[in-house]
């Protein structure tokens, strides 16, 4: 129970879900209890990932089969995810941007973070960190949905550990007094960073079952690496970190997740398009969703149909939806092939 309130913390403190109320009164608040919630710091990536999957999903299924369908999904879904979160973490990001930037002085670059108006450094970082997110869900969702969506839900929940080791390997140098973040670098234990890591094996292992190996290791290798570097920035330039180095932290390394997730498609096969609208559904099909059901929904998908007495395979191509076709394809699944072939012959 103590869990579920430090959960409920880290929801009030990292996002704009509403905790208020009688509910906020029995979650309470401690700089203890702030500084326990670090450790379910990956699973408001949880939130974030359902929230941005469901989104891009719905629309790439709603609009019609178009090449900018997955750019369209990409931008909505990383709205909702700025709506659910306050843009808390870009915040960070521009204001890093605007100080390590904006000055090479260590006091005057802290200075200048603290400062809530957004500069040059700031808003160059903010639209250009914007752009690589959507090219690169767009680039994935091209690919084919199920790369986007494994893309999201790994990069949402990967990217929110990182920070909390810069937190353990670096002291906190902002504002002691009026800094939001020094509760959580008073202390990171090695327990809080054991249940983080656990936050991250179930979306770790979906993306792995999802996907591949190969996908798995380059996407979380690229986001490690961008972390790490921010990490040795942060280092060398400021001999520690603050809030929005935190939040920054968690932009780049999100975005190095796509990036390595679109680098291990070069490798992962030959490009299958996205399935166009079933005949009788309406919707666009995905194969890997239901294709377990395809028997039985195989009737209403390929209705009977006069065919000749000889059905040669051209028109067994025009004739059956393109995404039963790319089920056959993908999973060569021979007796399923039989069934289907026994089911629409004539023989």
């Amino acid at each position: 129970m103590q869990a579920l309130r430090h959960y409920l913390l880290a929801v009030q403190f990292f996002t704009r879900i509403p905790v208020t109320g009688q509910l906020a009164d029995w979650v309470g608040y401690s700089p203890a209890m702030l500084r326990a919630s670090a450790a379910h710091f990956p699973g408001i990536g949880w939130l974030a990932a359902a929230l941005s999957a469901g989104v891009y999903a719905a629309l790439h299924w709603a609009l019609a089969p178009n090449p900018l369908a997955p750019a369209v999904a990409a931008v909505f879904c990383t709205i909702a995810t700025v709506l659910m979160t306050g843009g808390f973490h870009e915040d960070g990001l521009a204001d890093v941007a605007d100080g390590l930037g904006g000055s090479y002085d260590r006091e005057r670059a802290l200075d200048i973070m603290k400062d809530s108006r957004i500069g040059a450094f700031g808003a160059m970082a903010l639209v250009l960190a914007l752009l690589a997110k959507l090219c690169l869900l767009a680039l994935l969702g091209a690919h084919s949905l199920q790369a986007a969506l494994a893309a999201l839900v790994g990069g949402h929940v990967l990217s929110r550990l990182w920070p909390l080791l810069i937190v353990r390997s670096l002291p906190h140098v902002g504002d002691t007094a009026q800094s939001k973040s020094k509760p959580l670098a008073d202390q990171i234990t090695g327990a809080a960073l054991v249940a983080a890591v656990l936050w991250c094996f179930v979306p770790i292992a979906l993306v792995w079952q999802a996907q591949s190996a190969l996908f798995l290791i380059a996407s979380a290798g690229c986001s490690g690496l961008a972390a790490a570097w921010m990490g040795r920035w942060f280092a060398r330039r400021l001999q520690g970190f603050t809030g929005d180095c935190l939040g920054a932290t968690q932009q780049v390394s999100e975005i190095g997740f796509y990036l390595g997730a679109a680098l291990a498609l070069r490798w992962a096969g030959p490009h299958r398009p996205p399935c166009g609208p079933a005949p009788v559904f309406g919707w666009c099909a995905t194969p890997s969703l239901w294709w377990p059901l395809a028997p039985a929904m195989a009737p209403w998908m390929c209705p009977p149909m006069q065919l000749p007495r000889r059905w040669p395979h051209s028109a067994w191509r025009r004739r059956c939806p393109q995404a039963l076709r790319h089920t056959i394809q993908r999973y060569k699944d021979v007796s399923y092939s039989r069934l289907l072939h026994k089911r629409y012959s004539p023989i």
